[in-house]
């Protein structure tokens, strides 16, 4: 048994469990004040755990002690000092599997980050009594630990060296209605140190977000050193200073897998591609022509001759030496917005097509496959955009997994050519939207997914509209993306948090929930972040913060 102490102040003070986000699949709470002992300890009754394990109790420890978060009423909790004062203390959280889970072979919680979707198990079931006897965290798995030891450190708030809750005893049965849960960064418009990235990861684990999408690469720049490839980022990358080295692509991905999160990398091809030309300038098609807007969806134009066998052979050998650096069991090839006419006002291509007697089409599908079989010869699921299945319909494996972006309209079509996919909808998930338009020369202009997507958008989403009940089966989750023409490091928490944890809930815990319902908590949120040091914005004025439904429209 491993125990890790928490020394308090003498007094304490718990918290609400109006505070626990995503909402869990089964809660049960008292009316009973309970504080936490000065002596509180988490008990591991794991054999043998994992060092990921351990980190994470002393982790929730630290959280507990120097969260110093006041309850979001009048007053900041302290009408709670009379009912704390006679009342029980917990001095003790036993952390342990389920009996029949002592048997198996005992993973890390990074390890069974990475499994495949269908393979994780992330339920568990947390008792805290009133009576002040030891409370218990059980799960069949370490990341199933992971996550209640999330919800646990929820539940208490501090108040004049006091920590404490007053809805004692809770009991939460919990697990995630959906397996893909996640999070899309671009660090391809513009760059975020690792700092900026590991900090995104920890707010995403306080959400039991799972998934990073890590758009690390498009036409803008390459910023990944790739062994045996690290032209493509010497002459890609912004600058020497502005590259992820495969020192830190392991820094990310183990930071990430400690906090219950894989790491899933695209290498968008053949669209989105125009920096490879400056250290491959043989293997581009329509590099930097004019006007961009005829040859790409953004400047600079340019993308892989997916016709030449030579450039097919350079983007399989590139994936395969990416696939190395990640130990995520999907790799996205990406596939979107693949522009016809780059490749129709391309000599080089139309040579290749002619002399292999091959459609534009039949030989986007042959490069389409030999890349997914090199992402599959190394032990890879393929993602891809909608567009490879519905533009195109080119060959792919059935599991293939798909994100749909354009519109959630499409997921129905998805659906109906039997492909698992991620909601990655731009009319409910983009972040970026509402910033207005980062095209030069354009006065008026918006941005083209406008309006802003609210956080309470997300609550309006329904995962499984227009499905028949066998293809709501394919839904495996979603995603809040942010797509960085307009975002750095400077403001990334900002347009992030809170707004992304009302995905977090949606795929955790279900649509349908009332938005009345979920602000309190999500202020919660957006204040809890702030005193772990993520920047995260205010949702109202504090007045409202303080009094739960007195702003709504119709109070």
């Amino acid at each position: 048994m491993v125990s890790f102490a928490l020394l308090l102040c003498p007094f304490a003070v718990l918290s609400p469990v109006s505070a626990l986000w995503p909402l869990p699949k089964s809660l049960q709470t008292g009316s009973g004040a309970l504080r936490l002992a000065s002596n509180f300890a988490i008990h591991v009754s794991v054999p043998n755990a994992p060092s990921d394990l351990l980190a994470a109790v002393q982790r929730t420890t630290s959280f507990i002690k120097n969260d110093k978060l006041e309850r979001l009423v009048i007053g900041r909790g302290a009408a709670d000092a009379s009912a704390l004062a006679h009342t029980k203390t917990l001095s003790a959280l036993t952390v342990q599997l389920h009996s029949a889970s002592q048997a198996k072979i005992l993973s890390s919680i990074a390890e069974e980050a990475r499994a495949p979707l269908s393979e994780r198990d992330e339920s568990y079931i947390l008792t805290v009594p009133a009576d002040g006897s030891a409370a218990v965290l059980s799960a069949n798995s370490t990341l199933g630990l992971f996550r209640g030891l999330t919800t646990f450190n929820q539940l208490w708030y501090w108040s004049n060296g006091e920590i404490y809750t007053i809805e004692a005893p809770i009991s939460i049965q919990d697990s995630p209605l959906y397996p893909y849960r996640g999070f899309m960064l671009d660090t391809a418009r513009n760059f975020f140190p690792v700092a900026d990235i590991q900090r995104t990861l920890d707010a995403m684990s306080w959400v039991k977000l799972n998934t990073l999408h890590w758009h690390v690469s498009d036409s803008q720049s390459f910023p990944l050193q790739v062994p045996g490839f690290t032209e493509v980022s010497e002459k890609g990358a912004y600058s020497s200073s502005s590259i992820y080295t495969p020192s830190d692509v392991n820094t990310i991905v183990q930071y990430a897998g400690q906090r219950g999160i894989d790491v899933l990398v695209e290498i968008d091809t053949p669209g989105h591609t125009a920096i490879i030309s400056e250290s491959h300038p043989e293997f581009v098609a329509c590099a930097q022509a004019r006007p961009w807007s005829s040859f790409a969806n953004e400047p600079p134009a340019g993308q892989l001759r997916l016709a030449s066998p030579d450039a097919t052979k350079f983007t399989t050998d590139l994936l395969t030496a990416v696939a190395k650096m990640f130990p995520s069991s999907m790799l996205s090839t990406g596939g979107d917005e693949v522009n016809t006419n780059c490749y129709n006002q391309d000599p080089e291509t139309q040579q290749a097509l002619n002399a292999s007697g091959k459609t534009l089409t039949e030989a986007l599908d042959s490069f389409v496959q030999a890349t997914h079989t090199a992402v599959k010869a190394q032990g890879k699921t393929p993602v891809v955009w909608e567009e490879m299945v519905l533009d195109y319909n080119v060959t792919l494996a059935n599991d293939t997994i798909v994100m749909v972006w354009i519109s959630s309209a499409n997921a129905a079509a998805v659906a109906a050519k039997g492909f698992k996919f991620v909601h990655s909808a731009s009319d409910y998930f983009y972040m970026d939207c509402g910033a207005g338009e980062w095209i030069g020369s354009d006065i008026d202009g918006n941005s083209w997914c406008d309006p802003f997507k609210t956080w309470q958008k997300s609550y309006s989403f329904d995962p499984t509209a227009n499905l028949t009940e066998e293809e709501a089966t394919l839904v495996l989750g979603g995603q809040h993306l942010l797509w960085t023409e307009q975002s750095g490091p400077s403001n990334l928490d900002s347009i992030v948090w809170p707004r992304a944890a009302s995905g977090a809930e949606v795929f955790w815990s279900g649509s349908g929930m009332k938005v009345s319902a979920a602000l309190p908590r999500l202020h919660d949120v957006a204040y809890r972040f702030i005193q772990r040091g993520v920047k995260a914005i205010p949702l109202q004025p504090e007045w409202c913060a303080l009094r739960p439904g007195v702003c709504d429209l119709t109070a």
